[in-house]
């Protein structure tokens, strides 16, 4: 069963799980409807059709420093493998719309790199000043991992903050701790406009 995480939250994620190497980092998030309740992050339209918002996931691998070193550390729909073959975005999707993970990121935890400490998870909004967009257009979003070798869903957490006018969500990370990996349920939001800006903040 999943543990279920509030913000601030850590929890070992290998610890106790041996040979637990390969995982899924799903994310999720619907665009909020014209004319529906306020969902979970608030935010409504006001009127007319749903514009698609078109969210980014992205991984970023840091060192001990907390720096990126390599723009092949940095996993988006621009670069969808990291340098040592350890990180894999499974594609882009343009509209948030359907059920379940949005986008995917898997990770191999035995291939990453031994100087890669943390790895850390954000969502951007494609576009969003010109599309005038922010996360308060958006609902129900959530980061979840998963054992791809049962299938096992490990850990889930969801997003419950108000993020109007906020453009990027720091959502969570895994990182190294005594030999073992752990995740941190951030859930902050920030407005940096593109992965690009987000980047630059770990150079």
């Amino acid at each position: 069963m999943a543990i279920s995480l509030q913000k601030g939250q850590k929890v070992d994620l290998t610890k106790g799980r041996a040979g637990l190497s390969s995982i899924t980092v799903g994310l999720g998030w619907d665009p909020v409807s014209a004319g529906k309740p306020k969902g979970i992050l608030g935010g409504l339209f006001g009127g007319g059709s749903t514009p698609n918002i078109d969210c980014d996931a992205s991984a970023i691998l840091l060192d001990k420093n907390g720096k990126l070193t390599s723009k092949n550390n940095l996993i988006y729909f621009g670069n969808k493998t990291s340098g040592d073959g350890s990180i894999k975005h499974t594609g882009d999707n343009l509209t948030g719309d359907g059920d379940g993970d949005d986008e995917q990121i898997i990770v191999d935890l035995n291939r990453v790199s031994p100087n890669v400490e943390k790895i850390v998870f954000v969502v951007n909004i494609y576009g969003c000043v010109q599309r005038k967009q922010d996360f308060g257009m958006i609902q129900n979003a959530f980061i979840r991992l998963v054992d791809n070798s049962n299938g096992q869903e490990l850990i889930h957490f969801n997003l419950t903050d108000n993020y109007a006018g906020l453009t990027s969500l720091f959502v969570g990370e895994i990182y190294r701790h005594n030999g073992e990996w752990k995740f941190n349920a951030i859930g902050d939001g920030t407005k940096d406009t593109s992965i690009s800006e987000i980047a630059n903040k770990y150079a």
